[in-house]
């Protein structure tokens, strides 16, 4: 027996809390944007992937229009921090909405690293950020999606294995249903299976 829903049943916030509750994990964004007046920004968004392989696009989407895509939007520039284990604290700290004129960076003790190709820093504690420059944004109902072309990967070495990160030393965080999170568990390599006419 299955219970059956719809937007028109579930009207606004209760069928997001039913479509965040199903679609997991979801891996997150902790984008640093900087403003034009010069104040640094930093929130996590859980809505993000990889867009497009060539070239490298990268979107998140923000529910509303926060902080990050008003910065993004006047400045064309931001950074995907990857959030981890040993950083979850202080990446849930920075969903709380300061103003704008103060920097989640200064408020929370959040050490800034520069970066190489774009204005925005990085989190210095973050293994991996990609600094990124907007591509385009997609409007959708109350969302806006973001897509940034990925200038520069750093990497710090010490979660590189044989060339590439090991997911095993990144220890990302992914974000589940309610106010519930998820550490990346067991991780299994399996080979695909090719076709044989």
């Amino acid at each position: 027996m299955r219970t059956e829903h719809t937007p028109a049943a579930l009207p606004g916030r209760d069928f997001y809390k039913l479509m965040s509750s199903v679609i997991l994990p979801r891996p997150i964004a902790w984008v640093s944007t900087t403003s034009e007046s010069g104040v640094d920004n930093l929130a996590p968004h859980s809505f993000f992937t990889i867009s497009c392989t060539e070239p490298p696009i990268v979107q998140f989407t923000s529910v509303g229009r926060k902080d990050s895509l008003r910065n993004v939007e006047a400045t064309g520039e931001f950074v995907v921090n990857l959030a981890t284990e040993p950083l979850q604290d202080q990446v849930n700290a920075t969903a709380t909405e300061y103003p704008p004129h103060l920097s989640e960076f200064d408020e929370l003790g959040i050490e800034r690293e520069a970066s190489t190709t774009v204005l925005p820093p990085r989190v210095a504690a973050s293994p991996v950020a990609l600094e990124c420059a907007l591509h385009s944004t997609l409007r959708l109902g109350d969302s806006t999606v973001v897509f940034g072309r990925v200038q520069t990967v750093a990497v710090d070495v010490s979660v590189v294995v044989d060339g590439l990160p090991e997911a095993t030393l990144l220890r990302p965080m992914a974000r589940l249903g309610r106010n519930e999170w998820s550490t990346l568990g067991e991780v299994r390599a399996v080979n695909r299976v090719p076709y044989t006419p």
